[in-house]
This record gives C-alpha cells, sequence and structure tokens, in this order.
C-alpha cells in the first residue's frame, strides 16, 4: 500500500469522526512497522567501516518518535514514560538521569545546561541537569516536537498552529505566533530552527516563516508547496519535517509538495524542486539529500537544485531524515538498521543493525564522524565511520 494511499485512509477516517488532525499517520509511517513488508535488503560491497561504539538504553518511544538532543559533550534522550538520561558523547558514560515525573511527548530540547521537555497534556518541563525542576509552562496543546532554547528564549511549537517563545529563566509567555491551519492536515513531531536571532518554522499548507526569537514578529514568509487538487484529501501540502538551515539559505520540503531553498534572511525563493518528502533533509559542504514519500534517498545540489543521484533500494523501509557524516550520508530504518551511502554516487557503502525496532528520528550528529540514533524501543546507539 502506497503512502498517498495510506494518508487518504487515514484522513478518510479522520473526516468521518469529525477531527481535523490525522492523529496516527506520522506514528503509522514511522512506528513499529510498515503497513506491509519491507523490501528485502539488497546485498552490498563495504566501502567503509560502520561500527557501534557506544550504547545505552532509555524508555521505549511507544506511540511517539523521539529525539535526541546535544549540549557540549552530553547527549540527552528520554522514552515516553520521562525517563530522562544524558551521556557522555565520547565514552557513553552516564551523565545524568533523572525522571521527568510525567508522561513526555516528542523528545527532549536541551541548550546551556537546560533540559526541556514537552507532554500530552500541553506542558513544557525545564530541569537543570541534576533533574531539579526549574519551571513548568502551559500551552495549548499536546506538545509533540522537542522544545528548543536559544539566546535566553524556549521556543515551543503546539497543536492548532501555535508557536511559543518562552523565558528560558522562568518559563513565562514572552510571545505567541499562530497561524490558520487547513481543515485537514497531518500530525506531526516538527520542530523549529533557531539562528542569529531568527526562528524558522513549517507549517501545514506548505508555508515556511520566518519568526523574530526576541518578539515573535514576523520577519517573512515563503510559499514551500501550495496545496493542488480538488479535495481535501489532495490538498494536504504539510511541511512534516523541521526546516534545514544552511549557511544563507533555509530550506524545507512538504509532504505532496516540493523541496525549495530561500534567503534566510529575505525569504525570496532560490530554487525549488517537486519533491515530496514526510522524513526530511539535511546537508554538507556539497549537496542537500532528502528522503522522500517513497523511501528513497535523493541528493541535489544545493546551489542550484540540479539532482545528482537517488538510491531507490529502501522501498517500504519507512526510512528516517538523513545525516550527512563527512564523504556518506546516515539513514535509519523500520528495522533498526543504519544505512550508510556514499554522497558521491549513492551506492551503499555500509550497513549495520541496532536493537530491531523502528529509527523514527533523523541520526544525530555528535562530531564529524560519529553520530547517534535511537529506536522505538528506547536503544541510544552511538556508530562512528572508519
Amino acid at each position: 500500500m502506497s503512502r498517498p494511499l495510506r494518508l487518504a485512509m487515514a484522513l478518510i477516517a479522520l473526516a468521518l469522526a469529525g477531527c481535523q488532525t490525522v492523529s496516527n499517520f506520522w506514528d503509522k509511517t514511522f512506528g513499529s512497522g510498515p503497513v506491509h513488508k519491507p523490501a528485502p535488503l539488497v546485498a552490498i560491497q563495504p566501502t567503509a567501516t560502520l561500527r557501534i561504539l557506544w550504547q545505552g538504553s532509555v524508555g521505549a518511544a511507544e506511540k511517539n518518535v523521539y529525539f535526541p538532543a546535544r549540549d557540549g559533550n552530553v547527549v540527552y534522550a528520554v522514552g515516553a514514560a520521562g525517563g530522562v538520561t544524558g551521556f557522555d558523547s565520547a565514552s557513553g558514560g552516564e551523565a545524568a538521569r533523572f525522571d521527568a515525573g510525567q508522561r513526555v511527548s516528542g523528545g527532549i530540547g536541551a541548550d546551556s545546561g537546560v533540559i526541556l521537555v514537552g507532554t500530552p497534556k500541553g506542558e513544557v518541563l525545564a530541569f537543570e541537569r541534576t533533574g531539579k525542576p526549574l519551571w513548568k509552562a502551559q500551552l495549548s496543546g499536546e506538545v509533540l516536537a522537542p522544545p528548543q532554547a536559544r539566546e535566553g528564549t524556549v521556543v515551543a511549537r503546539a497543536g492548532g498552529g501555535r508557536v511559543y517563545g518562552l523565558d528560558a529563566a522562568t518559563g513565562k509567555q514572552k510571545w505567541v505566533y499562530q497561524k490558520t491551519t487547513p481543515a485537514l492536515s497531518v500530525r506531526t513531531h516538527a520542530g523549529v530552527v533557531i539562528d542569529r536571532g531568527a526562528v524558522f518554522v513549517g507549517f501545514p499548507g506548505g508555508r515556511l516563516v520566518g519568526i523574530a526569537l526576541s518578539n515573535g514578529n514576523v520577519g517573512w514568509e515563503a510559499v514551500v508547496s501550495l496545496p493542488r487538487g480538488t479535495t481535501e484529501l489532495e490538498r494536504v501540502a504539510d511541511i512534516t519535517s523541521p526546516p534545514l538551515l544552511d549557511g544563507a539559505r533555509v530550506c524545507a520540503v512538504a509532504y505532496q509538495g516540493r523541496l525549495a531553498c530561500f534567503d534566510a534572511t529575505r525569504g525570496s525563493v532560490l530554487w525549488a524542486r517537486d519533491v515530496s518528502s514526510i522524513a526530511g533533509l539535511a546537508s554538507d559542504d556539497r549537496y542537500l539529500y532528502v528522503t522522500d514519500d517513497k523511501n528513497a534517498v535523493l541528493a541535489f545540489d544545493k546551489t542550484t537544485g540540479a539532482s545528482i543521484w537517488r538510491q531507490d533500494k529502501l522501498v517500504g523501509r519507512n526510512v528516517s531524515a538523513p545525516l550527512a557524516v563527512g564523504r556518506y550520508v546516515a539513514v535509519g530504518d523500520v528495522e533498526g538498521y543504519v544505512h550508510l551511502i556514499s554522497r558521491e554516487d549513492g551506492a551503499f557503502a555500509a550497513r549495520i543493525a541496532t536493537d530491531g525496532s523502528a529509527i523514527g528520528a533523523p541520526p544525530l550528529a555528535l562530531d564529524r564522524s560519529t553520530f547517534l540514533v535511537q529506536t522505538r524501543n528506547g536503544g541510544v546507539f552511538a556508530m562512528t565511520v572508519q
């Protein structure tokens, strides 16, 4: 069953129930298993060495996708039940462990010693590294994406198209931005990207917005993809992954839409290509990479948008967003495999197994040759490329 058909079925069920968001589409896509059997793995001739540097464990993700976060030399991970563990990024030694005290949704954020989690009840909880609670803020709906913090402001995304700016010291609301969302949209774990005093966030309906971190004012709004078709099902064109900031450009990709890059200051379009993606994108000094809705990993020239290569041998494997790692691109899949792909031609360079459960969140870079993945069963694996 194709992803568009799965989306249509989910939306039809949703419409009959009278709701406004597809509450289980992301979870079915990157959850406990695909609708049909994953394609068999093709035999490869390794041209690189991919090995596990260290591994640990946190609580199971259950129905959500959990994003780990790095703060200095510590990487933090959390499970659905609220157990938080900090690992030394080099050795995997336990640097912190505490319980958030309630269930957590969407993963973890960390900055300057402040650990942030969101809850299904719409709360943002802040802790010190030791686990001592700092503050709690109530938002308007479930917090599906990891809160992010920079320059004294925590930015958290809630349901209903709302983005909140909170004081990092107290949790008090500084500003809120709300954008009207379409009648039907896909529930996602797409967070925000913060850089140089700006917050970049994608919305249902294919819009990318640049917001001032200090006060929530809109700097610009750009169209990644316009909804197409005559029915609500056909017109779903949601940005379901975080934007990508790459120097002076910011890029985003929409489901049933386009991949587009914009000038990060003005919001003017630089180039766009017809690509549909749920998982997301990454870049290095030469190329931009995206996992499309057919589980193919694509490479584009990031200056012109020209197509470079396509790796399409992971059909049905619910492939994660990519991560550029030196001369390679890393992705995870629904059976817990990590695949290393050559950035030169898209050929498989290496493969390694984890714990057999899905890798939904993008791999997290630790340094130029080391990265981390978190599995649905709660496994945390740091890997190095040689």
